[in-house]
């Protein structure tokens, strides 16, 4: 059996801190989360590589690298609501669970959601939901939200997860074109959302998430 311990420790100082990922909260979280119980049992021996793991259809937990480097430009603060979207396993759910005063998970596939629920209820996360249902769609009925994030790929971001997030919120996504990735982090101010670029990363697109082809005459 792994030292998993150990291995959280070292992906933190090889991985997370390296990336210029310093914030007290998000180490504190990466430290004290533990990745081995929010991935498939047959990848737990893996769950500390530096890279995503893959949970099958299309859906990874994101390389510890990636979700740090998000988290760091969303500054998340202990007061605010974050909406999970893929949350998967729920590993992400449990990570931000440390650092916001309540996490809304959102994940599509009934087996990982409950999955999810178990496994963030044996980890004492009582600060976090999950509803099951499509990501596209959200979760409007607990909004709005001071941060939203995106645990997977975007080709197109449907104008109704911008609708749920809060005036001065914040949001992050990995924006793909072809093999191409870029992080971007959106900040919504008197109703639009303006978007910059953070860092280049790339993940299996999210379902509904894809870009609809146009039809041409």
């Amino acid at each position: 059996m792994p030292d998993f311990a150990q291995l959280r420790t070292t992906m933190v100082d090889t991985q997370v801190r390296p990336s210029d990922v310093t914030k007290f909260p998000i180490i504190e979280a990466m430290l004290t989360t533990p990745r081995e119980n929010f991935v498939p049992a047959s990848k737990r021996d893996g769950a500390y590589v530096g890279e995503h793991v893959d949970l099958g259809g299309g859906r990874v937990v994101l390389d510890p690298r990636v979700l740090a480097k998000m988290l760091d430009a969303l500054n998340i603060q202990n007061d605010e609501l974050v909406l999970d979207l893929g949350c998967g396993l729920g590993y992400s759910s449990a990570v931000m669970a440390r650092m916001a005063q309540a996490v809304v998970a959102v994940e599509e596939d009934e087996d990982m959601a409950k999955e999810a629920a178990s496994a963030l209820s044996d980890n004492g996360s009582d600060n976090v939901i999950v509803e099951t249902g499509p990501i596209s769609a959200g979760a409007p009925q607990h909004g709005p939200y001071d941060v939203i994030i995106l645990q997977g790929g975007v080709e197109e971001l449907p104008g109704g997860i911008l609708a749920q997030l809060k005036e001065k919120g914040r949001i992050c996504a990995i924006f793909l074109d072809g093999a191409l990735g870029i992080v971007r982090i959106g900040y919504k101010l008197e109703g639009e959302v303006t978007w910059r670029m953070v860092f280049n990363a790339t993940a299996p697109v999210l379902s509904g998430f894809e870009k609809h082809a146009e039809f041409a005459l």
